[in-house]
């Protein structure tokens, strides 16, 4: 694990230096939007609505919406201001039993570790929490952002649960809540039984995803399979600090390669550059598609030339026939004995 944050826990007159980790982790499958006919990703672009420009993380601010179509901007200046402490500490407010936190405010679980020599005074913390049977209110600034938590013991180890304002949370306001609904005594008794019926030690390691599961078992078999698409990687373009006049003369040199030429004398064959590459590769994929056609109306006239022979000889056959019949009928004539008078 990597800590996200060091700071100290205050408590009272006693500082104890922590680190802080992400105590849990999501295990969902996540996927990339891509083109579903190359297996491209597909990239998303920061622009303007009104100039349409692509803008730069250093040209975004906040804006608050009042409505009617005006916005309120905040800068880095109007932050700077706010009562947002930066002691990274922990401060502890009170120590109240854990039955009276509300599991709903709970928001995230982060793990605290001792740092260098505040091992002792992490541990006096942790086995006091334990035997006060107490859990401690404490706050602290994470992500830009004062939070109320709670410390208590899990493991072995100090847990810190950022917790939700009241005012984060909602009231529900359903209609059934209004009604005047009765319940049987036997309609209830029965629920009752089935309760019991059903009741058991909580054991979290026996539920399992079973969507995740079948969704896993369903990318190994496309895996397996060999379902997988490769999309070509486009490279970067190089950065600024490339040397100009030396790409553009890669560039040249790939060019006229490209087209069959000799390259220039003098070493102008370097590596390639990514614009070179990129413009090279889209060259030669317009000159093979250019040539395809001719390909083909070139094989279509041949085919055609090949098709029309025989019916050619055919016919020169039926004209040398048609030409040799007046003279074979001349001979025969001349042939056949005259009748005597």
């Amino acid at each position: 694990m990597r800590a996200i944050w060091k700071g100290a826990v205050s408590f009272g007159l006693v500082s104890i230096g922590v680190k802080l980790y992400s105590a849990t982790e999501e295990k969902d499958i996540r996927f990339h939007q891509v083109h579903r006919e190359d297996g491209g990703r597909i990239r998303y672009k920061r622009t303007c609505s009104i100039c349409g420009e692509e803008v730069t993380y250093d040209d975004i601010a906040k804006g608050y919406d009042i409505g009617g179509g005006e916005m309120v901007i905040l800068t880095d200046e109007d932050f700077a201001d706010l009562p947002l402490t930066s002691s990274r500490a922990i401060d502890v407010l009170e120590f109240v039993p854990a039955e009276q936190v509300d599991p709903i405010l709970y928001n995230k679980a982060y793990f605290l570790e001792p740092e260098g020599a505040a091992t002792k005074p992490y541990v006096l913390l942790r086995d006091a929490l334990i035997d006060s049977e107490r859990v401690a209110i404490v706050k602290v600034a994470l992500r830009q952002r004062e939070q109320l938590a709670t410390l208590r013991v899990r493991e072995g180890v100090l847990l810190l649960n950022t917790m939700l304002w009241p005012d984060e949370i909602r009231t529900p306001d359903f209609g059934f809540l209004d009604e005047d609904l009765k319940v049987r005594p036997p309609e209830l008794a029965m629920a009752s039984s089935l309760i019991d019926s059903m009741t058991g030690e909580f054991e979290p390691d026996v539920f399992t995803d079973d969507y995740r599961a079948a969704l896993q078992e369903v990318i190994d078999a496309k895996v397996e399979g060999r379902e997988v698409v490769q999309p070509e990687e486009v490279e970067e373009a190089p950065a600024a600090a490339v040397d100009l006049m030396a790409a553009l003369k890669a560039s040249v040199e790939r060019a006229k390669a490209a087209r069959g030429e000799q390259p220039a004398r003098g070493g102008g064959g370097g590596e390639p550059t990514p614009i070179s590459s990129a413009r090279s590769a889209q060259k030669a994929a317009e000159k093979k598609a250019a040539k395809a056609p001719a390909k083909k109306t070139a094989a279509k006239k041949t085919a055609e030339k090949k098709a029309a022979e025989p019916a050619k000889k055919t016919a020169a056959k039926k004209t040398a026939a048609t030409k040799a019949e007046p003279a074979k009928k001349t001979a025969a004539r001349k042939t056949a004995p005259r009748k005597s008078a």
